[in-house]
């Protein structure tokens, strides 16, 4: 029996507080407070931010190859380290914002952040640089928090207006960082681009620390989750939560299972690369196979671990029971596949916008920033009314219609990428149907999960999101390694990613697209079933 349908019955007993379907007797007439507002102004400032750090970094890449002379399979780890580091600290922010409140975490991540900046700055060789790379990652768990704040402040059926603010503003930050990174980094070096961060975050935890007002609910919550028996978004068959999620113990085996399985994985791709399968023509055919089946099986035990340990732990990492729910769980898989897609594209572009002719356009780090800056734009205006979109016509249709667009671009790209135009182009109606596809997709997360219960799930979701973002890059990295073609470059020969890379790419991240058509589509199916208030 699913929540709302439940709720008619047992709401008449009420044993349940109200506190957790208040929700849904809330007028379609209320307006959002001023309050709401100023502080979706503030949190969005930060999505900017971060953006803004991200996407100024992305035209060096070609640089940091260089400067720390490493293969691009392993050059992906740059952003992958950040990501996993972020994957891993995600849950575990949520489940201590629902417990010592969101703005005392919020501002202790920030700083965590801030640090991992100054620090990345410094760096000196690729060790180094990937140590400060996942300290800052622990950045990306301030945003589950962002979302729970927005969601406590907002009307229900406005909830999907503050996301797609935030997702815009994550937009702007990304128009900023491509104006001005690639010119920073012609003129200045990469280093300079994290050192530009560090006044606007310390700004900003200023900022955070005076003006937004949180009601720190969360120990009330969680006392009245732990009275619930059922509330509809629990395991298949009970529909009952978990109250598992309620415990303020971490759950370290569980965290350090969860980082060696997304690590795992991850090398298997960056093993795989031509330099050591040219290997097997020298008679050590054996050594990568080797260390590939050894993270393979590695990446397989600390899966299989990982959920043993969720299953019997008594304050689990992630709640399986609400991870698998019929609604959250396609969307939170449709959301990995948005950062998967998002991650990939910041990975290749760069790369293939650099690379000398005729492989690549040969161009620098300004026009590589100018080639993706359509992307943004787009992203910008489209973030902010893909929320107001759905707020009229629910989550559902526009979700499929995003990852339809979704689809037909990266299959764009895969056919038309011979000019910086047709990339530029694709890219505008890529972020289209990533805009519409993740707001939509968040909105009905948001919308099925219990208050009491928003930091785990939104965590959880945050996690997804993260591990399709590291999976992106890896695997870029991976077709751009493996598929490789000689070419001189002033009377040098030199390797670059062949034609063919690029091709494998795109028709990988489309495949990806078209499956999250069909997992659309699925959620919709059950999703009207359930017949929840506001997601159409």
């Amino acid at each position: 029996m699913e929540w709302a349908s439940q709720k008619n019955n047992e709401d008449k007993n009420s044993n349940i507080p109200s506190s957790v379907y208040h929700q849904q007797r809330i007028s379609p007439s209320v307006k959002i407070p001023a309050s709401a507002w100023k502080t979706l102004a503030i949190l969005s400032c930060v999505a900017t931010m971060v953006m803004y750090a991200e996407t100024m970094l992305i035209p060096a890449i070609p640089d940091l190859i260089k400067y720390f002379d490493v293969s691009y399979s392993m050059s992906s780890w740059i952003l992958t380290a950040y990501l996993i580091s972020g994957a891993v600290m995600t849950p575990i922010a949520g489940k201590l914002s629902d417990h010592y409140g969101k703005k005392k975490i919020l501002l202790i991540i920030m700083v965590i952040y801030v640090v991992g900046v100054f620090t990345a700055g410094l760096a000196t060789n690729i060790v180094f640089m990937l140590i400060a790379r996942a300290i800052q990652g622990i950045g990306l768990s301030m945003f589950p928090i962002a979302f729970g704040i927005v969601r406590d402040q907002f009307p229900r059926e406005k909830i999907s207006i503050g996301q797609g603010v935030i997702t815009s503003m994550f937009a702007s930050g990304a128009v900023m960082g491509l104006l001005f990174g690639g010119t920073i980094i012609q003129g200045y070096g990469w280093q300079t681009t994290f050192f530009t961060i560090i006044p606007i975050a310390i700004t900003l935890l200023a900022v955070i620390r005076r003006f937004i007002k949180v009601d720190e609910e969360s120990r009330t919550q969680q006392e009245e989750g732990r009275s619930i028996q059922k509330v509809g978004i629990g395991s298949k068959t009970s529909g009952n939560v978990s109250s598992k999620s309620s415990g303020t113990q971490i759950d370290i085996k569980g965290a350090i299972t969860l980082a060696l399985t997304v690590t795992s994985f991850l090398l298997v791709l960056t093993y795989m690369e031509t330099g050591n399968l040219a290997n097997s023509s020298n008679g050590n055919a054996s050594y990568l196979p080797l260390e590939v089946v050894s993270f393979l099986v590695t990446g397989i035990i600390s899966f299989i671990l990982f959920i043993m340990i969720e299953r019997r732990a008594k304050y689990p990492l992630i709640d399986l029971s609400l991870m698998l729910n019929k609604a959250i769980l396609p969307a939170n898989l449709i959301i990995m596949i948005v950062g998967l897609s998002m991650f990939m594209v910041f990975q290749t572009i760069p790369i293939l916008v650099r690379d000398p002719q005729p492989l690549g356009f040969g161009e620098d780090a300004i026009r590589t920033g100018d080639v993706q800056l359509p992307f943004a734009v787009v992203l910008l205006f489209f973030g902010a009314s893909s929320g107001f979109i759905i707020s009229k016509l629910g989550s559902l249709k526009p979700m499929i219609a995003g990852s339809v667009i979704t689809a037909i671009s990266f299959i764009g790209l895969l056919i038309f990428h011979s000019s910086e135009f047709l990339i530029s182009a694709n890219l505008a109606i890529l972020s289209i149907g990533l805009s519409l596809t993740s707001v939509g997709a968040m909105n009905v997360i948001m919308l099925t999960t219990p208050k009491q219960f928003t930091g785990i799930s939104l965590g959880t979701t945050m996690l997804m999101r993260i591990v399709g973002s590291s999976i992106g890059p890896a695997l870029a990295g991976m077709y751009m390694q493996t598929h490789q073609s000689p070419l001189n470059v002033s009377g040098f020969t030199q390797s670059f990613p062949s034609l063919i890379s690029f091709n494998m790419i795109f028709l990988t991240a489309a495949v990806f697209s078209i499956v999250s058509i069909g997992l659309a589509i699925l959620l919709r199916r059950r999703v009207m079933k359930m017949s929840i208030p506001n997601l159409g």
